[in-house]
């Protein structure tokens, strides 16, 4: 997979050199190109915003620069990659998930376009989504300084998908919100030698060798933690996705089932 980000604080993107992300690209798994933006300005102060029209606060990227940036980028591909998804991240897009990481990470070419101030004109957007498959996301619904941090989380979410980045082929697969995972549930607890730190133990299921009953509880703590933290996630899942344990496991948790459409609704007091 080969991805280029173009950004006006390159510097910023150095943790794409370091753990699974690094090592992939010095495996050649990921092909990584970092652009500074302001290669493409043509005054004496590397200029990339302007005042907005009609007023406001802030200041807007100018659509100069990106436009040359962008087409500099896309007339260095190779044929075997085809047109890149241009990924452009914004407190206004879709939410990123991991069904968006696993549908990105399909892609052969990704182009990212972190933005600063109050955004990139709109005018480049049009412009290229007229060309490529362009996809505004969101990490959050709250506003950074930049879009430089959200793209180190996409990539590391997507890269990890790749084959031959993580060094257990099948460790994603169990991961919250991994599609088909424990029906979208957040992941239980999690424990490692030794088996007794400070007083604490590990739940003696976990030491039982019972691959059944292991797996039974660690969905049933899926449960439990989801109930906890995100029971939205419950309340939206496909009641029939769910099996008579994990039915029983719910109700336990106070949960009950929607008379009319069979859903699961919150405990009482939640």
């Amino acid at each position: 997979m080969r991805l280029d980000v173009v950004s006006i604080f390159p510097e910023y993107l150095e943790p794409l050199n370091v753990s699974l992300v690094g090592k992939a690209r010095s495996r050649g798994v990921l092909d990584v190109r970092v652009h500074d933006l302001r290669d493409w300005t043509h005054d004496r102060h590397h200029t990339v915003d302007d005042t907005p029209y009609g007023g406001g606060p802030g200041m807007v990227m100018k659509p100069e620069p990106w436009g040359e940036a962008l087409d500099h980028v896309l007339a260095s591909g190779e044929p075997a990659h085809g047109r890149p998804v241009l990924v452009v991240p914004t407190p206004s897009g879709r939410p990123f998930t991991q069904e968006l990481a696993v549908e990105l990470s399909g892609e052969p070419w990704l182009v990212f376009t972190p933005a600063r101030y109050e955004g990139i004109d709109r005018r480049v957007i049009e412009e290229y989504g007229e060309r490529l498959d362009v996809r505004e996301v969101s990490i959050g619904d709250y506003v950074l300084a930049g879009g430089e941090a959200p793209v180190l989380v996409m990539v590391e979410a997507i890269a990890r998908l790749l084959p031959g980045v993580l060094g257990n082929a099948a460790s994603h697969q169990d991961d919250s919100f991994a599609p088909g995972a424990m029906a979208d549930l957040l992941e239980g607890p999690v424990y490692t030698k030794p088996p007794e730190w400070r007083g604490r133990g590990i739940p003696e299921v976990l030491l039982s060798g019972h691959h059944g009953r292991i797996a039974r509880w660690r969905r049933d703590q899926a449960f439990a933690r989801t109930t906890d933290h995100r029971p939205d996630l419950i309340e939206r899942c496909d009641p029939d996705t769910l099996d008579k344990h994990d039915r029983a496991a719910l109700e336990e948790l106070g949960w009950h089932r929607d008379a009319e459409d069979g859903h699961w609704q919150r405990p009482a007091g939640e």
